[in-house]
């Protein structure tokens, strides 16, 4: 095995908020013994997919509002950024982001009819498609060595105002048939906001991101209509939802038992 792309774990704030035990286990604890893996079989290029939102720090502070870049001081606030900065400073001793807002805007069009913003869409956040993460992923297995081990890459397309990113995305939808609402809520404080600097990712390796947000919401809905899915609140697509199935399961087994471990006829 040559090189290794860690983007395993649990992948936002609500899941990580209902069960911060799994998530330590998932994000940094499974992290680290990965990397150890990796260390004791010679792979020499491992890449670990972090998260832009430990650079969160929040809204209605001007004088924090700045472009963070790689050097730049954090101190993540919520269990789900906190578990992937512990598992970043695991990979650094032995010896890249992304955020969902696009999917859940699509998600809500086409069920519902609307797009909420909560806060009035006030936060900046950095967004890129991930067929570009992936290309940033080859770009950093094929570089040559001394270039990217041990370092830090943010990988985005731009930062965006969410209202802004709203606008963008409805626009892309009517394109692709789908009619929907802008509807601002000003009422839900509890929001994260953040910009990040890519300059070093484009110097350093040269990466230039290739999908506007226009194109992957019409290629999100092309997708979802060839593969007529529907049933978009299926425990299957929420992290929060599948693990208390998961956990009512459990329950019933422990009390129950498996039916599949049920004697066969003749046993």
């Amino acid at each position: 095995m040559d090189a290794v792309v860690n983007v395993g774990g649990l992948s936002n704030d609500p899941t990580a908020e209902y069960n911060p035990h799994a998530n330590y286990e998932m994000n940094t604890l499974a992290t680290k013994t990965l990397a150890e893996m990796c260390l004791e079989h010679g792979v020499r290029r491992y890449v670990f997919a972090s998260s832009c939102s430990i650079y969160d720090r929040g809204v209605g502070n001007a004088d924090k509002d700045i472009i963070q870049n790689e050097e730049t001081p954090v101190s993540p606030r919520a269990a789900y950024s906190g578990s992937k900065r512990e598992a970043e400073k695991i990979e650094l001793e032995t010896a890249r982001r992304y955020d969902l807002v696009v999917n859940t805007f699509v998600k809500f069009a086409m069920t519902q009819g609307f797009l909420n913003l909560h806060y009035g869409g006030e936060m900046w956040r950095p967004l890129v498609d991930v067929r570009d993460v992936a290309r940033a992923y080859i770009l950093a297995i094929q570089a040559d060595e001394e270039k990217v081990k041990g370092q830090i890459f943010n990988v985005s397309r731009r930062n965006y105002r969410i209202s802004e990113l709203a606008l963008r995305v409805r626009e892309a939808l009517r394109q692709a048939g789908v009619e929907t609402e802008i509807r601002p809520d000003y009422g839900y404080k509890g929001v994260r906001s953040y910009r990040v600097s890519t300059q070093k990712i484009e110097r350093v390796l040269g990466f230039r991101p290739k999908v506007s947000v226009g194109e992957s919401v019409i290629d999100m809905v092309e997708k979802i209509r060839h593969h007529g899915y529907t049933d978009f609140g299926n425990p299957r697509y929420y992290n929060i939802r599948w693990m208390r199935l998961l956990e009512e399961a459990n329950k019933v087994i422990s009390v129950t038992g498996s039916v599949f471990d049920a004697p066969r006829e003749g046993q």
